[in-house]
């Protein structure tokens, strides 16, 4: 069996990312029906889309959906970072109000402020993705759709590459609307 992992269409940039609900760029947009097209004809055939509930994902798992024919579950321990007062600030107002406070400048244990850590992250999408897997296992033999955001996704190949999960250097490449089969056993 596998599970395709799926990026998000492209979003806006210009904001904090996170938890944030901005939806997706026209061109992002155009990705995720090219992405279907491209599931259709490599003859790709999934029972069940499984998506983080922040809008930028469930928007791409909505158009998957429609043009698979298959449902979506909503899981929202698959989410991004929570990165709790700054989800879906402006850039330069985060900048301004917050300098120098990205991701890659949290320690491992530190807090967003009313967010959550790089440890914390890490620990729940491991156990989030860990269930799935296993839940797949026990009911079926068939393919499914993941679809989430980049660092859902670097941590979930940090668990099945057994790399050390850093929020300091990514290891893994997700672009938009692009499948990453991961092979289950």
């Amino acid at each position: 069996m596998t599970i395709y992992l799926v990026r998000h269409g492209k979003d806006d940039d210009t904001f904090r990312g996170g938890w944030s609900n901005h939806g997706l760029l026209p061109i992002g947009i155009k990705q995720v029906y090219a992405l279907a097209k491209e599931i259709a004809i490599a003859n790709i055939h999934v029972d069940c889309i499984y998506s983080s509930d922040i809008q930028r994902a469930a928007e791409t798992a909505e158009i998957l959906s429609n043009c698979l024919g298959c449902p979506i579950e909503y899981v929202p321990k698959l989410r991004e970072v929570d990165n709790g007062i700054l989800a879906g600030m402006e850039n330069n107002l985060a900048d301004e109000r917050y300098p120098g406070l990205y991701w890659s400048t949290l320690d491992y244990d530190e807090c967003y402020p009313n967010g959550e850590s790089p440890e914390m992250f890490y620990n729940r999408i491991k156990a989030a993705w860990l269930g799935l897997k296993n839940r797949r296992l026990k009911q079926t033999t068939k393919d499914a759709l993941l679809v989430t955001h980049g660092g859902v996704i670097e941590a979930i190949l940090c668990v099945e590459n057994n790399v050390l999960f850093s929020n300091k250097t990514r290891h893994f490449s997700a672009p938009n609307a692009k499948l990453i089969p991961i092979e289950i056993s």
